[in-house]
């Protein structure tokens, strides 16, 4: 009886030592976050600018369907819209003015991710062409020069100074994986950098914009888990 007793006692003291731990708020915030992201609408903007498959790969990896759309009510009506791109700045900004998409990327509230070309032209001007881009960063985008780099540059390289909740447990000096042959110089929105030749962005944040010059897509699974943060951005 007493030795009955004696555990009921230690199973109400384990009990109420549970529930005096227990963080509520942090559980509420991980049950809210999973339910966002489980009915997360997700837009890839539709433009003359490469191959998105291996991006709709990454977001299948994380549980996620996104439309590939150049409509401007469905990009309004996204819980994320993502800006990708292989290609050439002056023929991509020729197909958003035409279509009225440079004025709708602009004046998007919800949290927007720009990848390699994606990130150049959300910058000011690009030397591609001499291009006038969509302006929301402060910056301009340039040629490589150095004759003794390969150009462009494709593979892998290393970030570093990494800021903003984009690169949560990103380690410093991760490798990500480049394809391109001019790059967004150091500006006060730049969150990530990279060095070939010279330092440049790797990565731009201004508001609810974000961009990476690298492909998270096909950076393993530390891209897959940068795409990840993205999506958990409020």
């Amino acid at each position: 009886m007493g030795r009955f007793l004696r555990n009921d006692t230690q199973k109400r003291n384990v009990t109420a030592v549970l529930f005096t731990n227990f963080n509520y708020s942090a559980f509420k915030k991980r049950v809210e976050i999973n339910f966002d992201l489980q009915n997360m609408k997700i837009a890839i903007v539709k433009y003359n600018a490469g191959n998105i498959q291996s991006l709709l790969f990454a977001l299948e990896r994380l549980g996620q369907k996104a439309v590939w759309t150049d409509d401007p009510a469905e990009l309004r009506a996204a819980d994320r819209v993502i800006f990708p791109g292989v290609g050439e700045a002056s023929s991509a900004m020729q197909y958003l003015k035409k279509r009225g998409l440079d004025e709708v990327i602009c004046s998007l509230q919800q949290p927007v991710l720009g990848i390699c070309l994606g990130l150049q032209l959300f910058c000011r001007h690009s030397a591609e062409n001499e291009t006038d881009c969509l302006g929301i960063f402060e910056t301009d985008v340039l040629k490589f020069s150095s004759a003794k780099m390969k150009v462009p540059q494709i593979g892998w390289n290393q970030i570093s100074n990494l800021k903003t909740p984009l690169f949560s447990g990103i380690p410093e000096n991760s490798f990500m994986y480049f394809v391109h042959s001019f790059f967004a110089a150091k500006s006060e929105n730049t969150i990530a950098e990279t060095e070939y030749g010279s330092t440049f962005s790797a990565a731009l944040q201004k508001e609810n914009f974000y961009s990476v010059q690298f492909h998270p897509e096909k950076s393993g699974k530390i891209g897959q888990r940068i795409l990840d943060n993205f999506l958990k951005i409020k």
